[in-house]
């Protein structure tokens, strides 16, 4: 199915275009090691992929305040970022071309502005960038629609002209609520059939079936 009518495409970052989730888990227990019982483990971390990192580590400690537990993840976090992270196969292929033939494209993810700029500038997909929507910039983050909402704006998308791809439900029930087109990838650690009941109207099993959906093939 091909929409002509979209014109702009929103990405989620980790799990959706950048390969992160790895780096993620190893930087979750890590930080969390001695907070968390025997037996944690990435089975635990999955499901919760894709939430605020204060969300996911109030989830794993148990506890309010987890500012420490933040600050420990963030910091394994930068100290392995380079030796983890990498792009999808493709995706600097798709956005070249996207570009090309006029599309407008967006960031829209619950990281920090500074995390998200270094991994667009490692992975050398800035440039492609029109918009990025990081947690920094919004008063309430994805599932809520204003992330995926205050990018449409800064593009000139109306409702149904924007494609938001990514790999949580937390991405498809923003882009749903924002009025965009949702669509989930099939490589997401949490499985297609999550994202499918979450609403999503595509799922993507290789980067390249954006054109099919956008009407460039």
């Amino acid at each position: 199915m091909k929409n002509n009518e979209i014109r702009t495409v929103l990405f989620d970052l980790d799990g959706t275009i950048i390969d992160t989730n790895e780096l993620i888990i190893v930087s979750f227990l890590e930080a969390l090691r001695g907070t968390v019982p025997d037996g944690f483990g990435r089975e635990q971390i999955i499901p919760h992929m894709g939430k605020t990192l204060t969300s996911q580590m109030q989830q794993f400690a148990g506890r309010e305040d987890v500012a420490d537990l933040v600050q420990a993840y963030r910091e394994v976090n930068y100290r392995l970022h380079d030796e983890y992270v990498l792009l999808f196969s493709q995706v600097d292929e798709v956005m070249k071309k996207l570009k090309e033939h006029g599309y407008k494209i967006g960031i829209v993810t619950t990281k920090m502005r500074q995390s998200t700029e270094r991994s667009l500038r490692f992975t050398g997909i800035a440039d492609y960038c029109d918009v990025i929507v990081t947690l920094d910039d919004v008063e309430y983050a994805k599932p809520h629609p204003e992330p995926v909402e205050k990018a449409m704006r800064a593009l000139g998308a109306a409702p149904g002209t924007a494609l938001m791809v990514g790999d949580s439900t937390m991405d498809i029930e923003s882009a749903l609520a924002a009025g965009a087109v949702a669509a989930g990838v099939a490589w997401s650690l949490k499985g297609e059939e999550l994202l499918r009941q979450a609403g999503a109207q595509h799922i993507l099993h290789h980067i390249h079936d954006i054109y099919t959906i956008v009407g460039l093939e």
